[in-house]
């Protein structure tokens, strides 16, 4: 439990620094992506995303099993 509380640290720790290299990359505004916009109200769900970036742990997560 340890190592994996460590483990999920050190990966945030590693997205935060590259964060301004990880938001150029067109992830959250994939077609299929909805978003709807109407007066003040905003409503966004990445959806195409959200099923890419499973299916990408999936198989990583598969092949390391």
């Amino acid at each position: 439990m340890q190592n994996l509380l460590i483990g999920a640290g050190l990966v945030l720790v590693v997205a935060g620094l590259l964060y301004p290299y990880l938001k150029q990359l067109p992830l959250g505004r994939l077609p299929g992506d909805i978003a709807f916009k109407s007066g003040d109200t905003s409503f966004f769900f990445p959806i195409v995303t959200c099923i890419l970036i499973s299916v990408v742990l999936t198989v990583i997560f598969n092949l390391f099993r």
